[in-house]
């Protein structure tokens, strides 16, 4: 495929960089009528209600129930137990996101740790990242440098869920994703569905370094 046909490849609907990174959510969420009116919006929008549904069920009125989503009003215990039965959910529910907190991890160059992956193959080094398990997005980050050497197997099968990202920084590799094999040098990326059998299948110019980034739902 050549460059001028890869903006017909791009996925459809609205991407992440349409988000507006400067919007000040970390305000909000500090807000405690935000974060329950928050959950029980999503709440409602998981079970597939509308306000006058879930009206209808609580026996609450819908300019309440507006109000509470939007954060406008503070719900009192007793509203909050109504709502809790109509989603078949605890109290505490409602406070998840209030009381979440938030993570993250800074690793100094040379600090990473050197790990094992299951299915990992004779001679490709793994240094993880980082790593975050249960978090409030629901998905599951591995960022990971690999390298190969004269010491590594070419293994063009590796299967595993979710989706994965690389980053060539140094060498030259011959990758395989299913049925296409894709050259990578240095500032070349490759995503793609991680179901697919995929790996190395030509160590080109070796030693080969590249970033490997896998996301899979949580659970």
């Amino acid at each position: 495929m050549s460059d001028g046909d890869a903006s017909h490849n791009l996925p459809r609907g609205k991407p992440a960089f349409d988000q507006d990174p400067h919007r000040l959510r970390e305000i909000s969420e500090r807000n405690l009528e935000a974060a329950i009116g928050r959950e029980v919006r999503n709440f409602r929008r998981q079970q597939g209600m509308t306000v006058a549904d879930l009206a209808a069920v609580t026996g609450l009125s819908i300019g309440m129930l507006s109000k509470i989503e939007n954060g406008n009003t503070s719900p009192s215990l007793t509203t909050l137990q109504v709502l809790s039965h109509a989603f078949s959910v605890p109290v505490t529910a409602f406070f998840k996101s209030y009381e979440e907190r938030r993570e993250a991890q800074h690793v100094k160059a040379g600090a990473h740790i050197e790990i094992e992956r299951r299915g990992t193959r004779a001679g490709h080094q793994y240094n993880l990242l980082g790593h975050i398990g249960s978090n409030s997005s629901g998905v599951v980050v591995e960022p990971y440098i690999i390298t190969l050497t004269t010491e590594s197997d070419t293994f063009p099968a590796f299967q595993h869920e979710g989706l994965e990202l690389l980053y060539m920084l140094e060498g030259e590799v011959d990758y395989r994703h299913g049925d296409e094999v894709y050259a990578l040098k240095p500032g070349d990326s490759l995503f793609f569905d991680a179901d697919a059998p995929h790996g190395p299948e030509t160590l080109v110019k070796l030693p080969a370094r590249y970033l490997s980034v896998i996301c899979y739902p949580q659970g």
